[in-house]
């Protein structure tokens, strides 16, 4: 009797000295992932240094899977994927109006769709089978163990019916291990414990990327970081002196006549679509699109590697909507004309507007000129209008600026000689 009393107390005295090791190794782990959310970790950094901790601690980690969703217009979620002694991969996953046969066979997928909160599955047995393809790569990989469970960063709960087709904000989650016995109790207990921590950085991690992305989407590369940066007041300007350029699309008022609506958006977004991948792959910033035009500057470190820039632009995106017209000409859609309008002088950049509805944007006599310019262009037949301060600031340049004469213009004090880039490699034009 003595004896099992005894061995009654060691049994309680071994499980509490287990779950107080369960719980020091939580508080570390969760001590950690608060660090990196304050020190502003990277998502990537995030899920593999908490892996990283894991294995310290003795977890036997194979593989972890994290993914959520974002806030994006061309990816919907992102999925970050750690395997050991191989380091993380990221993976954006696109909008689709269908899902995805990959994530429907996925044992997430079934996780939510079965209103389950967790998914375990134990792949030792040699009768395993799984409807999840994934399963089996997985234990052919030698993973023993998996499992999954999720977090709600929105009102709700997991273990209720969601639509997988649809997710809520929030994360899910996977860990494999290797091991011969799988994960332990104390393994489990250590990963329920720290996830929401976990899910706590993730969700401010991902929110401040989702900020970025968004400012950057809507207000354009610079001004999204400007921003995201403090620049925030009405009234905070900075003066620059830049290279301008207006974009503008050509007999578009009748084309919104004769062209219906989702043609018409269609068309704007393929057009603009290659204009703004040319000038950010030459170093500039859209500012934003007026209609069927758009405000679009270079601020170098120099006015002439603006200039350049512009120029070389300017060259390398006619022929870009060249071959766009031809395409989708041959593809019976409708096609327009473009124009474009450059000059290179002081700028005012910043907020203007009301106190609860600003625009982070520019003005200034050479956005006017600008502008004036872009008005020149049927009367001077040329697609392409380049002022003498962009041609004296990229002087020496490698294109040829031809002179089309000195103009007075509206506002102008003195006459200005007005250039157009003379192209001599599709059939020896002048735009």
């Amino acid at each position: 009797m003595a004896g099992g009393v005894s061995g009654g107390l060691a049994g309680v005295a071994a499980q509490e000295a287990g779950a107080q090791d369960v719980v020091r190794a939580q508080m570390q782990v969760v001590q950690w992932i608060t660090d990196q959310g304050l020190q502003g970790a990277t998502q990537s950094d995030l899920i593999e240094g908490y892996c990283d901790v894991l294995l310290v601690l003795g977890v036997p980690l194979r593989r972890v899977h994290a993914t959520h969703r974002a806030l994006h217009p061309v990816y919907g979620g992102i999925g970050l994927t750690w395997y050991r002694g191989e380091g993380i991969a990221q993976e954006h996953y696109q909008h689709a109006q269908n899902a995805p046969e990959r994530w429907r066979d996925s044992p997430l997928y079934a996780m939510l769709a079965s209103a389950e909160k967790e998914l375990r599955v134990d792949l030792r047995g040699a009768a395993f089978h799984s409807p999840h393809p994934m399963l089996h790569d997985l234990r052919a990989a030698g993973v023993t163990d998996y499992f999954a469970t999720g977090l709600l960063f929105e009102q709700g709960q997991l273990g209720v019916p969601l639509d997988p087709h649809n997710t809520p904000e929030g994360m899910l989650i996977s860990w494999c291990s290797d091991s011969p016995q799988g994960f332990l109790d104390r393994d489990i207990a250590l990963l329920r414990g720290t996830l929401p921590a976990l899910g706590l950085a993730l969700k401010s991690i991902s929110t401040r990327q989702s900020g970025r992305d968004l400012l950057q989407v809507y207000l354009g590369q610079d001004a999204g970081d400007r921003v995201l940066r403090g620049e925030i007041q009405r009234g905070s300007l900075q003066e620059l002196n830049a290279v301008v350029a207006y974009f503008d699309l050509g007999g578009f008022t009748e084309l919104t006549e004769r062209t219906p609506g989702p043609q018409l958006i269609e068309m704007l977004n393929a057009y603009f679509g290659v204009v703004v991948d040319l000038v950010h792959a030459h170093g500039g910033n859209v500012l934003k699109f007026m209609g069927d035009g758009a405000l679009v500057m270079f601020d170098m470190p120099t006015r002439t590697a603006s200039a350049r820039a512009a120029l070389d632009m300017a060259v390398v995106l006619t022929g870009a909507l060249d071959r766009l017209n031809r395409d989708r000409r041959a593809r019976g859609l409708p096609v327009t004309s473009h124009t474009l309008a450059i000059h290179a002088g002081d700028i005012l950049y910043g907020n203007i507007g009301a106190e609860n509805r600003l625009d982070f944007t520019v003005i200034g006599p050479a956005v006017n000129l600008t502008a004036r310019l872009s008005g020149m262009h049927t009367a001077l037949g040329q697609e392409v209008i380049v002022s003498q301060s962009v041609q004296r600031a990229a002087a020496p340049v490698d294109h040829d600026l031809v002179s089309l004469g000195r103009y007075m213009l509206r506002g102008v004090s003195k006459p200005l000689e007005l250039f157009t880039i003379y192209h001599g490699t599709e059939g020896s034009r002048a735009f």
